[in-house]
């Protein structure tokens, strides 16, 4: 990174996805302030950005004011951070670095000596000449201080020792509103970790000279440590469109369909529970997975071994598919994930794989099955950038969506992401002589010609049989479709 021609040195912080958001990591000899409330992860974000400076074989600091080196050490074994070779400073209030050989009461602080106190810590800095240091909290400083006055010039004076040694400092706090603005304007950068209905999020609001990715994105604290998933980005990439069909490799479908799906649209299948939306899903999945093209879908309604018992039975071979490598099946554990972890998925399979198809069953699933669940503003957001991204590969989308209603089409998706769709597919059940018929329509195809009359199909043992169009009947998307004159003719000719 360089800014107006001088090269600033940038430092990992040790988690791949907060040097995305700090567009490649903290500057060398800066002050990062991180704010987030208790149990967010501040510390364990510290402790990975010391453990990568060990790592690196870099001096560091933990300077600790709440808890023992001991209970730190313990705490940062749980996630596999080891920071033995870490120097510690205790400042907290019962710490020996305040009692020994001093009579101060550090509980007031009014009575303590400062300058002695300051100098004490500035000694010590000076022996141990860190690279990195992490204050945690930085809060603890108010105890050597009378008022927030002070506080703020101490805190002044001490950052701008640390980074005239080239020492790059990352300092903890929980938030608190009166004093925040004035250590975010002494800071060179901020991060924020809260916690929201859909789990841990972090925020970079600030970083000085370098820039920062905006908006809120997705953290996680697992046994291996923390992650941090940014929002997807749907930039331009190397694939470019190429109007290539897949077909389903039904006849009747691929009929109405002009021949298929062009490659790098989003197709959205709606309809009822158990009209037959997944099959015809898996259908195109074998199709791209037999061209060798790759196919990807994520189930969140459905277990793998269901999905895999159905398909089979209907002849589709999707144990053997992925068992080549051609077809992934990916279940989706129910409020494990962020949204962005889960973008983030997606993305690493479809690069890794190079895809054509991507399937997501369903819509009302990752809905609710994202940790927290997603409001349908949320949902439409999420789903675009998801969908953009993708087809911007080149990557074809399959959007499975659930409708209430068992017959009728009062409206063409649940959630109003219609938007969202290059090809719009239809699935519904209608009343016809007494009994529940199943039938299939385009109401929308962006690139290429479509049938505009839906046909019957049925679904057996063998798989899916699409029958002949429903012309002739008028009133079919209601549910009770009436044979017009013309049809009565047809027939009786």
């Amino acid at each position: 990174m360089e800014i107006g021609g001088d090269p600033l040195d940038q430092l990992s912080s040790g988690i791949s996805g907060l040097n995305s958001l700090l567009n490649g990591g903290f500057v060398d000899g800066r002050l990062y302030l991180v704010l987030g409330s208790p149990g967010t992860g501040k510390t364990t974000l510290g402790m990975e950005f010391l453990r990568t400076g060990i790592d690196t074989d870099e001096t560091v600091l933990f300077i600790h004011g709440e808890e023992s080196r001991e209970g730190l050490l313990t705490n940062a074994a749980q996630f596999d951070i080891d920071l033995a070779d870490a120097n510690f400073l205790d400042i907290g209030p019962e710490s020996e670095f305040f009692t020994q050989s001093q009579t101060y009461d550090v509980v007031d602080p009014k009575d303590i000596e400062d300058d002695s106190l300051i100098g004490d810590i500035r000694d010590t800095i000076d022996e141990v000449d860190p690279d990195r240091a992490l204050i945690d909290p930085i809060t603890q400083f108010q105890y050597l201080e009378s008022d927030e006055y002070q506080f703020r010039k101490r805190i002044i004076s001490f950052a701008r020792f640390l980074k005239s040694r080239g020492t790059t400092v990352l300092a903890t706090k929980t938030p608190d509103a009166q004093f925040d603005e004035q250590l975010k304007s002494l800071s060179d950068g901020v991060i924020s970790l809260e916690y929201e209905s859909e789990g841990r999020r972090i925020t970079v609001s600030k970083h000085r000279g370098v820039g920062q990715r905006d908006g809120t994105h997705g953290l996680e604290i697992r046994s291996a440590g923390l992650d941090v998933y940014p929002a997807l980005r749907p930039d331009r990439h190397s694939r470019s469109f190429e109007p290539i069909q897949l077909a389903s490799g039904i006849d009747g479908i691929d009929s109405l369909l002009g021949g298929g799906l062009e490659q790098g649209t989003v197709t959205i299948i709606s309809g009822p529970s158990g009209v037959g939306k997944t099959t015809i899903a898996t259908e195109f999945l074998q199709t791209a997975a037999a061209n060798g093209g790759g196919a990807l879908t994520y189930l969140f309604e459905e277990s793998l071994e269901t999905f895999t018992y159905r398909s089979e039975g209907f002849g589709i071979p999707v144990t053997r598919l992925r068992e080549n490598g051609s077809l992934t099946v990916e279940p989706i554990v129910p409020s494990a994930r962020s949204p962005e972890e889960f973008a983030q998925l997606v993305k690493t399979q479809v690069e890794d794989q190079n895809s054509d198809l991507v399937v997501i069953d369903g819509i009302q699933g990752y809905k609710t099955a994202i940790k927290g669940g997603v409001e349908d503003v949320d949902l439409r957001r999420r789903l675009h950038a998801l969908t953009e991204y993708l087809t911007n590969m080149n990557v074809s989308v399959l959007l499975i969506d659930q409708r209430h209603e068992v017959t009728g089409l009062p409206q063409p998706t649940s959630a109003n992401v219609s938007y969202l769709a290059d090809n719009l597919v239809y699935q519904q059940y209608i009343e016809l002589e007494g009994e529940l018929q199943r039938i299939i329509g385009v109401l929308k195809k962006r690139v290429g010609d479509f049938e505009t009359v839906p046909r019957q199909f049925t679904i057996t043992a063998d798989g899916l049989t699409v029958g002949e169009s429903m012309a002739g009947y008028h009133g079919v998307l209601t549910g009770l479709p009436e044979q017009s004159e013309s049809g009565r003719s047809s027939q009786v000719e």
